[in-house]
C-alpha cells in the first residue's frame, strides 16, 4: 500500500510555519508498512488545492491531508474534497452539539463561524476530534482513500492514533513494517564520516543507510523493511554494532535524543554540577541545558558576559588581560571558565568567547573563531575552533562543541581528539 501526504496552508509556503505534521505522519505510516511516495504542500487556494488532491488521489492508494478544516473562510479542505470526490456537503447536527458542549465546558461563547465545521462530504466517514473542534473525515475517491485531518499537531496526532491508524490496519493484511533508527554523532564532519562508512553504505541494502548533516552534527539513519518489528530490530542492531565500532566516541545518542539531555543524565548520575560563562553564544548553552526537565538539580548558574565590562564585573577577569590578549583569546576563555566554576561552586564550568559574525572578524581572528573552555577542580583546558556558517549556525556549533566537551569529560574520553 502506498500513500501521499498533502499539507495545506499558505503559511507553509510563506515559511511562517514549518510542516512537522508530514514528517510525523510519514514515520507512523512507515511503522504500518505503508510506503510514502510523495509529499505536497499547497496554499489556501481552491483551484490549486483541487489540482493537488486530484493528482494525489489519482496516483496514491491513501492520501492524507492536514490543514484547512478550521471555521474561517480560507479553510477550504471540506469544500475541495467534496468537489474532488463528486459529493455534496452534508450538515451534521450532532457535530454542532459536540462543539457547543466543548465551548460550554470551557466557559467560552460559541462562535457562529464554527458551524462551518459541521459540513462533511456525503458518504464520508467522520473522524472525531477528541481534543479540538474540527472533525476530520475519510472519503473514498476512486481507488484512493482521502483522509482529511486538522493542521493543529496535537489534534492531528490524537485523531490519527484513535481512528486513522486502525482504519489503515484494516484496509489490507500487513505485508511488513519499515523501521528506522538514527545514530546521532557530533565532532566529525560529514565528509570524514562518509569515508569511514563508505563500504557498508554501498553494500547494505536492508537496512539501508542515510546520512543527514546539520549544525549540531551528522545523523546516520538505518532503515529496515521486514515482516515484523523484531526482525527489523535484529537487522538494525547488527549493522548498528558495526557503525559503533567505525565511529568510536562520536555517537552520543539515538533517534531524537539531544546532547543536552545526554549530558544532563551524565551529570545527574555522577552527582556533578555545572556553571557556564558565555560570551559569543549569548546564553545558548544555558538555554539548552535548562530546556531539559530536572536541570535545576545540576545546573547552578549561567553567566552571559558579552561585553568586556561584563567579563570583568561579573567574573572578575582582569581588564589588563583582556586588553593584552583580547576578549577572543585562549587566556580570557580560561579565566572565564575558572572564575565561573569558583564563583558558583560548581563541579565543572564551560566558557565560550569568539567571533560569531557576520562582522567583527580580522585576519588574526576571523569570523567563526571560537575558544571553548572547560574547568574542573584539577585543571582548566581551552580549545580553539573555527566554525563556518551564518551567525546563528556558528553559535549553535559552538554550543554543541561545548556540550560535547562536557560529555567527553564525564566519560573520561580525550577532549582534544
Amino acid at each position: 500500500m502506498n500513500a501521499e501526504i498533502v499539507a495545506i496552508g499558505t503559511e507553509l509556503l510563506l515559511g511562517q510555519n514549518v510542516d512537522t505534521n508530514s514528517s510525523w505522519i510519514a514515520r507512523q505510516l512507515a511503522l504500518l508498512g505503508v510506503d510514502v511516495y510523495a509529499f505536497q504542500q499547497v496554499g489556501d487556494n481552491e483551484k490549486r488545492m483541487e489540482e493537488a488532491l486530484k493528482l494525489a488521489c489519482g496516483r496514491s492508494q491513501v492520501v492524507i491531508t492536514t490543514g484547512g478544516l478550521g471555521p474561517t473562510v480560507d479553510d477550504l479542505t471540506r469544500k475541495v474534497a467534496a468537489k474532488v470526490g463528486q459529493k455534496t456537503l452534508v450538515y451534521y447536527e450532532h457535530i454542532v452539539k459536540e462543539m457547543e458542549a466543548r465551548f460550554f465546558r470551557s466557559g467560552r461563547p460559541f462562535p457562529k463561524s464554527n458551524l462551518n465545521q459541521a459540513f462533511i462530504p456525503q458518504t464520508a466517514t467522520i473522524v472525531s476530534n477528541p481534543v479540538g473542534t474540527a472533525p476530520g473525515f475519510i472519503l473514498k475517491v476512486g481507488k484512493s482513500h482521502l483522509i482529511c485531518l486538522p493542521g493543529v499537531p496535537r489534534e492531528m496526532k490524537a485523531m490519527f492514533e484513535a481512528t486513522v491508524k486502525p482504519f489503515l490496519k484494516g484496509l489490507e493484511p500487513a505485508t511488513g513494517i519499515i523501521k528506522s533508527r538514527v545514530y546521532r554523532t557530533t565532532g566529525i564532519s560529514e565528509s570524514r564520516l562518509n569515508e569511514v562508512i563508505a563500504d557498508i553504505f554501498e553494500s547494505s541494502t536492508n537496512p539501508t543507510i542515510g546520512v543527514l548533516a546539520h549544525p549540531e552534527g551528522v545523523d546516520v539513519r538505518l532503515t529496515a523493511k521486514t515482516a515484523t518489528e523484531e526482525e527489523a530490530d535484529k537487522l538494525i542492531d547488527e549493522l548498528g554494532k558495526i557503525l559503533i565500532t567505525r565511529l568510536p566516541n562520536t555517537i552520543y545518542g539515538l533517534n531524537e535524543e539531544e546532547l543536552e539531555s545526554i549530558v544532563g543524565q551524565m551529570l545527574t548520575t555522577r552527582h556533578m554540577t555545572l556553571a557556564t560563562a558565555e560570551s559569543c553564544t549569548g546564553g545558548l548553552i544555558s538555554s539548552r541545558i535548562t530546556k531539559v526537565p530536572g536541570s535545576s538539580n545540576y545546573f547552578l548558574r549561567g553567566y552571559v558576559v558579552y561585553s568586556n565590562e561584563g567579563k570583568s564585573d561579573m567574573l572578575k577577569v582582569d581588564p589588563k588581560l583582556i586588553e593584552k590578549k583580547g576578549a577572543v583569546s585562549a587566556e580570557v576563555c580560561k579565566a572565564l571558565a575558572e572564575n565561573a566554576r569558583t564563583q558558583s561552586g560548581a563541579s565543572v564550568a564551560l566558557s565560550t568567547t569568539g567571533v560569531a559574525g557576520p562582522s567583527g572578524g580580522s585576519a588574526e581572528k576571523p569570523v567563526g573563531l571560537v575558544y571553548i573552555g572547560l574547568s574542573d577542580e584539577s585543571s582548566t583546558q581551552t580549545f580553539k575552533f573555527l566554525f563556518t556558517g551564518e551567525r546563528e549556525v556558528v553559535q549553535m556549533k559552538a554550543s554543541q562543541a561545548a556540550l560535547e566537551l562536557l560529555r567527553r569529560h564525564c566519560l573520561g574520553l580525550p577532549l582534544g581528539d
